[in-house]
């Protein structure tokens, strides 16, 4: 199903388990915990821990602004390849504000993109939400994408 298609069949609210099970973390590989580390917190994103357990395991986590999943790196928590994480979305309300934001943090941001058919230059002529798209990279590259949504569709949001 692409990023825009409405289910026709009726939304889940519940997982069936009757238990909420929320994606709290995502741990990415990189290379040097401190470069890491100084890079997500000069995007300004929040500090939670930076533990070292023993001499071969170190947890690092930071939280993107106002989001309820978080990033974590450090030394004994993967054996994937440093820079290997692709296509971790940040969702953003206001892309050509996200864009500058990092910018002026000293990101290198791609230029906007939306699809039609494929990745096409430019915003979506008609901003329509899941269609507008960025990307970046940490210094490991690791890369982030980030989309434009102002309106969740129907059935995209858990209910109370």
């Amino acid at each position: 199903m692409a990023g825009t298609d409405v289910s026709s069949e009726p939304s889940q609210p519940q997982s069936g388990l009757g238990v909420d099970m929320k994606l709290e973390v995502v741990t990415l590989p990189v290379s040097d915990v401190e470069r890491a580390k100084s890079f997500y917190q000069s995007l300004g994103w929040r500090l939670d821990a930076d533990i070292p357990f023993s001499d071969t395991v170190r947890v690092v986590q930071l939280t993107p602004p106002h989001s309820q999943c978080s990033i974590s790196f450090g030394t004994g928590l993967t054996a994937a390849e440093p820079g290997s994480a692709e296509r971790l979305e940040l969702v953003v309300s206001d892309i050509e504000a996200a864009r500058e934001e990092l910018i002026g943090r000293g990101v290198e941001v791609s230029e906007p993109f939306h699809l039609d058919g494929g990745p096409v230059p430019g915003l979506d002529p008609e901003r329509r939400s899941y269609n507008s798209f960025a990307t970046f990279s940490d210094p490991d590259g690791n890369g982030w994408l980030l989309q434009e949504v102002t309106t969740r569709l129907p059935g995209r949001e858990w209910g109370d």
